[in-house]
């Protein structure tokens, strides 16, 4: 199912679902990204649950990646905690998709379009 389609008119900001985004990073790999819950007025808001992402990127031959992953953290330190597995079963996902385009590229049938048909010459 696709998401529908919206136009400049329809951008509106959702005001019951308001987030301060806090960066919290080691400089060298980790990245947390921490989800304050707001309300309308710039409130925290005790009664939705601080939402926490790992981010990283992974260097390939093709160039570098960037991994997410959400986590089921209640605060940093827990979030600390779940960032390796988290990234490794990101990283895994991201393994399983290529190796998936790559099974269907290589199974697929290449027919050619009536023009170029018509130019085979069979021996």
């Amino acid at each position: 199912m696709s998401a529908p389609t919206m136009t400049l008119d329809d951008l509106r900001v959702d005001a019951d679902h308001l987030y301060r985004e806090e960066v919290i990073t080691d400089l060298r790999a980790a990245t947390l990204r921490r989800l304050v819950p707001l309300t309308a007025d710039g409130q925290d808001d005790p009664t939705r649950p601080v939402l926490f992402t790992a981010q990283t990127s992974v260097y390939t031959q093709m160039g570098m990646i960037p991994l997410n992953a959400e986590l089921q953290a209640k605060d940093v330190k827990s979030a600390v905690v779940e960032f390796p597995g988290a990234i490794k079963k990101a990283m895994d996902q991201l393994m399983n998709e290529a190796r998936e385009i790559q099974r269907q590229e290589a199974s697929r049938i290449v027919v050619p379009d009536s023009h170029t048909a018509s130019r085979i010459q069979l021996s």
